[in-house]
């Protein structure tokens, strides 16, 4: 999908996307509160690796490069082809920071869903927590091609929803609550094509405290 991004773009932006993060970005990438290894035997070590310090890491120099050429650009013409290079590097920026966070060790936080607003709210809107899973992992699953699953607060009707988002297209319709990354660089090196196997291990590391934050946030 990056590639062509680049493509489509004049020759100063793609080689912009080369280009490390500085000092000077407007966008750094964050720093996991955790090791790679922690979220072991359920997301390995390798993977952690790969996908943070490679694929965030790629989405970051793209927006820093893509938002540096879109300030330069002399022409509404200029600007408006930035803007799917805008779009997929923010995305892949906002979505990546998100769910970094979204995921603790299970010695820790991960997998342990207590009593409370969160734990409520699920429960009122999908009838378990067991059925919740039942349903995200189904539609996250049937993404076709890559995507993000995600349980989503809405704000008018003031009840979760599970929604997916194609690519590294952000959630504008929702507040966020947890967001679970299908491309195959979150899961290929240890479930290969098993995307139900990942599905069904994430649940074990995601951290429903800071999940629940969010939710108390979003209904203040």
């Amino acid at each position: 999908m990056l590639s062509i991004a680049k493509s489509a773009l004049r020759p100063s932006l793609a080689r912009a996307f080369a280009a490390p993060a500085t000092s000077a970005s407007l966008h750094t990438l964050p720093d996991l509160p955790y090791a790679y290894n922690a979220l072991e035997p359920y997301i390995s070590e390798a993977i952690m690796k790969l996908h943070h310090t490679k694929h965030h890491q790629t989405y970051v120099n793209g927006l820093n490069a893509a938002e540096q050429s879109y300030a330069q650009s002399p022409s509404v013409r200029e600007k408006l082809a930035l803007q799917s290079a805008l779009k997929f590097n923010g995305g892949g920026h906002i979505n990546h920071s998100l769910f970094w966070k979204n995921l603790s060790p299970a010695n820790v936080d991960g997998g342990k869903l207590a009593d409370g607003p969160l734990k409520k709210a699920i429960e009122r809107d999908f009838g378990s927590v067991e059925e919740f899973k039942k349903r995200f992992n189904a539609a996250t699953a049937a993404i076709q091609g890559s995507g993000w699953g995600w349980l989503g607060f809405d704000s008018t009707t003031k009840m979760l929803d599970i929604v997916t988002t194609a690519n590294q297209d952000p959630l504008l319709s929702h507040t966020p609550i947890i967001g679970v990354d299908i491309w195959e660089h979150a899961f290929y090196l240890q479930y290969q094509n098993v995307k139900a196997d990942y599905l069904t291990a994430v649940w074990n590391v995601i951290n429903f405290k800071e999940a629940e934050k969010r939710l108390v946030e979003a209904t203040k």
